[in-house]
């Protein structure tokens, strides 16, 4: 069985591919089939999330390409941007996992399907639109690169390095009930 366990940047030829959901494209650990029916086993540094198109080398040097597989979406479009920005904050209120796009015409939000978020997007104003689409939601302001959203730096500087937004090692928690 081919064992994949290296993410690489670039290849010069491709082996094999692997279509997985998002959901198996954030485990670390997994066995599946390449779309040939070649079985594999799948094990990357924990907190890494597999995007479409990524390359993974397995431990004989052969290169698969990762596909996202179609899976059952919402498709959120509004009428106006004001009205989508809305509709993206009440889902980060609730950390809903969210893709933004943009096409030719105007921007939408991708989401699982979930007949709760639906209804209240409709509330909103908001066209749900059911879909099969390959699902790839933001990674959050707190991931790095690697995925590891716990690592702390050693810069000295009380953060952590290479989030995309700064993360205090050290954070007071103000609390209405706290003197002033």
């Amino acid at each position: 069985m081919l064992t994949l366990h290296t993410k690489i940047e670039q290849a010069e030829s491709i082996s094999g591919q692997l279509v997985l959901s998002y959901d198996l494209r954030e485990k670390s650990r997994q066995r599946a089939s390449l779309i040939s029916g070649e079985e594999v086993a799948v094990f990357t540094e924990r907190g890494t999330v597999l995007r479409d198109g990524d390359l993974l080398m397995g431990d004989d040097g052969r290169v698969v390409q990762i596909v996202a597989a179609h899976e059952p979406t919402y498709r959120v479009e509004c009428a106006t941007p004001r009205d989508l920005l809305r509709c993206a904050f009440h889902l980060g209120n609730r950390h809903t996992q969210a893709q933004l796009e943009c096409d030719a015409v105007n921007g939408f939000l991708r989401i699982r399907q979930d007949n709760v978020l639906k209804k209240m997007l409709e509330g909103l104003g908001a066209t749900v639109i059911d879909e099969n689409a390959a699902f790839e939601p933001e990674s959050g302001a707190y991931i790095s690169g690697g995925g590891n959203a716990h690592h702390h730096g050693d810069a000295g500087d009380g953060y952590s390095n290479n989030p995309l937004a700064p993360i205090p090692l050290r954070q007071k928690i103000h609390r209405p009930s706290d003197p002033k």
